[in-house]
């Protein structure tokens, strides 16, 4: 990457996700060999799975109105679902479910931040807000080594997080590890990637990450030791998804 581009990689923090603070690394390339090539676009995920018994399994999710869970592809086995206090809450929950012959199925449940200001279901950059929809989860990375994910995982010292948060905390290490939401980013790339298909004003860089004990800037916070645990639990097999948003926006 050139040197005006590293730059406006920097200056992006207030323009666009947590994300945009981050830094591609000179040496370390935007994408990987043994990432999964895909349409640009919001939410693009695998064709359907040919598992007959799995795709009758119930659609019912909690918390998820009709509307929200429509949206989920048929071929999506994992869903990671993201469920905000309230609109304007920068709190939220983490549950992951796996689809089964009987259903999806809860496993862990997290507690987690959001953006400073909430949600969106138009999110643009610098809007302080996180969107709102449900999106592919295709590839991770962080400054630190893979823990064991199977997803493709890229390690690079462009995993930066300089200065602080908004409770004054320090921002070291929250992309110690790192997932890609695939909102307006192009999949099967390291998070890093600048690709912005709808546009550099519609924001990018909206990423799971380590949480560092406040608001994002429109990321999704977890804590380090879950962090590691989603890593590790999410299967491109599956062709899991996030699923995002307050509790009213989702119930519908």
């Amino acid at each position: 990457m050139n040197r005006p581009r590293v730059a406006l990689l920097a200056a992006s923090l207030l323009l666009t996700g947590c994300g945009g603070g981050a830094m591609a690394s000179p040496g370390h390339p935007s994408g990987a060999a043994n990432a999964q090539a895909s349409t640009p676009g919001i939410s693009p995920l695998a064709s359907p799975s040919p598992q007959m018994s799995i795709a009758a399994a119930p659609l019912y999710l909690p918390g998820l109105g009709q509307r929200t869970l429509a949206r989920i592809p048929s071929a999506a086995r994992q869903a990671v679902v993201v469920t905000g206090r309230a609109r304007n809450s920068a709190l939220s929950t983490v549950v992951v479910y796996e689809r089964t012959t009987a259903g999806w199925q809860a496993g862990a449940t997290w507690p987690a931040h959001n953006a400073l200001k909430g949600w969106s279901d138009h999110h643009m950059g610098g809007d302080l807000r996180s969107p709102i929809g449900v999106f592919g989860l295709t590839d991770g990375g962080g400054l630190l080594g893979n823990p064991g994910t199977r997803l493709p995982y890229h390690h690079a010292g462009g995993f930066t997080s300089p200065g602080t948060g908004f409770k004054g905390e320090p921002l070291a290490g929250s992309f110690d590890y790192v997932i890609a939401i695939n909102y307006n980013r192009r999949p099967g790339t390291s998070p890093l990637d600048w690709t912005r298909p709808l546009g550099a004003n519609r924001g990018g860089g909206i990423w799971f990450h380590v949480d560092h004990g406040g608001p994002t800037h429109g990321c999704v916070s977890i804590a380090e030791n879950h962090m590691k645990e989603l890593l590790r639990v999410l299967d491109p097999g599956l062709h899991p998804v996030v699923v995002m948003g307050d509790a009213t926006s989702l119930d519908r």
